[in-house]
């Protein structure tokens, strides 16, 4: 019998938040067993310390107590003990987000890096555990969903689950609670889908049709052949909230949560910007599946959990599956045209508002996501780019690119179906996953033996450099009408305000706007204009009342002082691009029915 790590967790307190956790080891390490929390999660590029939730924790050898003593943030070492050496410890689960744990009354979520200790020298061994119901009758109702394999208990039950090794067990992340179920098959593979929360008059029926069409759609681009799904069972589990958003992608799963209001109820025919939102997260995080869960970039294959893995290539993993979460969508049914036009019109906008993008390129903000990017200021606008929006933009520039110079014979799906070919179709069916990663300073050859296009100055300016996506030239072929149609009659101030309470707070101030040049900053509280009492409510109604090139006089606290300023009015230079869908020739609309799988 192959030796194995088991772990049991059980709900142990939830009005306290408390997982208790136990992990039994047969054959300890003689010399002394290390442990370890991971420092961060694969999909959330930021530090965040998982060990720091440990509330208490003991060791024991056989029947008796041994030391145990911290090494660092993140690990322990225990005494030497022949075995079986026991660990108990207790973890704080009081994160309502996808990237940690949370555990109340009402349900628990944990993702495995927030609650199970890797063993050092037992990556590679079997992973079992066994998760159990909350102490108390009144929880019976409770379900289990999660992609990982079950070898006891019912279907959707507590009992034990079992992973090949530490990296599949912490890749699948588990809800607990009194859930609602629904399932579909998508090209032959079991999918469901979860929702966890009060959520009157819920339609699942329809968001499970919708959710099939886009899973097929996807499963079909990467094995137009085959259409054999990477996975043997996929599970959507969603925590409702009032106002929330967010996704995190795993090897057969995907966390996620989402507002209440997003979501159809019964009877519910149009398809509104809520529920458009919410099935683009979910068509991101299944995008995942293929791109960076087993199409990986060299630094991620394979993790270092203890501390940062730098990559300068987030923009071809999560712009180019921003790119097609949107893109499936359309090509799915459950959108048509106008609807997708909108959404890359959004995109475009988001883009061009910051003027960071001059500064940094896409290739810099992947590498700079652990220290910029998940740690966002004021000032990020004008520092910083989004390799997720860029990135998504960056995709359809190229995949427009190949499509107009090879006349529809290849695109940007070639590419991507190359990548899985090379790097991700068989990623976890090797011994040894060490050096399946993409390379890299491979990535402009790739592109260019897959389709035929020169792209090495293409990418040298977008990717590499801080040059705009020309994108009124790249869509005109496909008969895309591109406007920008910025309001700059309008006056502006040049800066984001939020509401706090009832007063209206200076969130941003844009590098170059009327508020930059009169002293405005983040965290400023707009007091009055003119001797007018400005608040959250009617800052608009009163700038309404000015146009541009007037003075005004600004009077804000900063922190408990009082400050007058003189500002002048600039013109609304807000990007405002449009995009539309015009009759043009045959050729035109043949290339633009391919992209968008109207044929």
């Amino acid at each position: 019998m192959r030796n194995t790590v088991h772990y049991t967790i059980t709900p142990r307190d939830p009005a306290a938040h408390l997982f208790g956790v136990t992990l039994t080891i047969e054959r300890p390490t003689a010399e002394g067993q290390q442990f370890s929390l991971p420092a961060w999660i694969p999909g959330s590029y930021m530090i965040r310390e998982f060990a720091r939730n440990i509330v208490r924790i003991v060791a024991r050898c056989g029947d008796d107590d041994i030391a145990l003593s911290k090494l660092d943030k993140h690990t322990w070492l225990a005494a030497p003990c022949r075995g079986p050496l026991t660990l108990y410890y207790e973890v704080y689960a009081w994160d309502l987000s996808v990237r940690s744990a949370h555990l109340d009354q009402s349900h628990g979520f944990f993702n495995g890096t927030s609650v199970f200790f890797r063993v050092e020298g037992s990556d590679h061994l079997p992973h079992v555990v066994d998760i159990n119901p909350p102490e108390g009758s009144d929880q019976v109702p409770w379900r289990v969903a999660t992609a990982m394999r079950q070898v006891r208990g019912r279907r959707y039950g507590f009992g034990r689950y079992a992973a090949e090794n530490y990296d599949e067990l912490i890749d699948h992340p588990v809800e607990m609670g009194a859930f609602a179920l629904a399932s579909f098959q998508a090209h032959g593979t079991r999918h469901d889908v979860v929702f966890t929360g009060r959520v009157p008059n819920l339609d699942l029926q329809r968001i499970a049709s919708d959710l099939k069409k886009i899973c097929e759609a996807q499963i079909s681009l990467f094995e137009p052949q085959s259409r054999r799904a990477p996975m043997t069972r996929y599970v959507f589990m969603t925590m409702v909230v009032g106002d929330g958003y967010g996704g995190l992608e795993h090897r057969a799963s995907t966390a996620l949560i989402c507002s209440r209001a997003d979501l159809p109820v019964v009877g519910q025919k149009e398809t509104g910007e809520g529920y458009r939102t919410f099935l683009g997260l979910c068509s991101h995080e299944y995008f995942h599946t293929w791109n960076v869960k087993r199409i990986k970039p060299a630094a991620f294959a394979p993790y270092d959990l203890a501390s940062e893995a730098y990559t300068s290539l987030l923009w071809l993993f999560e712009g180019f599956t921003s790119y097609y979460d949107d893109l499936m969508l359309v090509r799915a049914g459950v959108i048509d045209v106008g609807a997708y036009l909108k959404l890359l019109a959004k995109t475009a906008n988001g883009v061009l508002r910051g003027s960071g993008r001059h500064k940094q390129s896409v290739a810099e903000s992947s590498f700079d996501a652990w220290t910029k990017y998940y740690r966002q200021d004021e000032n990020s606008p004008n520092a910083i780019v989004s390799y997720y929006t860029k990135g998504a933009l960056i995709a359809l520039a190229l995949d427009l690119t190949i499509r107009a110079e090879t006349k529809g014979r290849k695109s940007l799906d070639d590419v991507m179906r190359a990548l899985w070919q090379r790097y991700g179709r068989d990623f976890y069916a090797e011994v040894e996953s060490a050096g399946r990663g993409v390379d890299e300073a491979g990535v402009d050859a790739l592109f260019e033996k897959v389709t035929g296009v020169k792209f090495k100055r293409l990418l040298d300016r977008w990717v590499r450099g801080t040059d705009d996506v020309p994108l009124a030239r790249v869509l005109a072929p496909f008969g895309i009408a591109y406007a920008d149609n910025r309001k700059r009659s309008k006056p502006a101030l040049g800066m984001r305000t939020v509401r706090d309470h009832a007063d209206c707070k200076v969130a941003n101030v844009y590098e170059g706007g009327a508020a930059h040049r009169a002293g405005v900053s983040a965290g400023d509280v707009l007091v009055a204009i003119d001797g007018l009492r400005v608040t959250a409510t009617n800052l608009d109604v009163v700038l309404g009342r000015y146009r541009v090139g007037d003075a005004i006089v600004l009077h804000v606290f900063r922190r408990d002082e009082l400050r007058q300023l003189t500002l002048e009015l600039a013109p609304d230079d807000t990007p405002s691009v449009t995009l539309s869908a015009e009759p043009k020739p045959v050729a035109a609309a043949r290339l633009r029915a391919a992209w968008l799988g109207q044929e």
